[in-house]
């Protein structure tokens, strides 16, 4: 009879580390995209909100659950509940989604509303960006960037398996 390649235990590890790339990945990107696009191409800041709330609505969210639902079947499967690992794992894990829910799909989306409203008043000869846009971003930047240290030191901890 012939070993099978791989156990289904490595399987699932391996869609909780593809669901972990896929969720968070892009999330990543976002702050390079806003740099690089941002000054030669004003315009294009209102469709880069949207980028992200769709992203994160469409790609993060679901990619979350896979995470959940692996991490839930790893844990069990390897008798893993009482470590450390695991804890904070699903602690970051709750939190990281509902910050993507409660802070970061509606701040992109009023991002996406304020800048296109801003650019409107740019039109006009109005000064752009608005003190409300900015705040709005200033928002989106410390959350998300708490988000992705959060997404790092998880993935050490994963590792490490303190």
């Amino acid at each position: 009879m012939i070993a099978p390649v791989a156990s289904a235990y490595d399987v699932v590890l391996a869609i909780h580390i593809m669901a972990v790339v896929v969720a968070f990945g892009a999330t990543f990107a976002f702050p390079l995209m806003f740099v690089v696009a941002a000054r030669p191409y004003p315009h294009a800041i209102p469709l880069l909100h949207r980028v992200e709330y769709t992203t994160e609505r469409l790609l993060t969210n679901p990619a979350i659950v896979v995470v959940l639902g692996a991490g839930i079947y790893l844990a069990s499967k390897g008798h893993h509940w009482s470590e450390f690992f695991v804890q904070w794992g699903l602690a970051a894990v709750v939190v990281i989604g509902a910050a993507v829910g409660a802070v970061m799909i509606p701040s992109a989306r009023r991002a996406e509303e304020l800048a296109a409203r801003d650019l409107a008043a740019a039109e006009e000869g109005a000064a752009t960006p608005s003190e409300e846009y900015l705040a709005v971003v200033r928002r989106l930047t410390i959350v998300g960037s708490l988000l992705s240290l959060l997404v790092l030191i998880t993935i050490l901890f994963m590792a490490i398996k303190p």
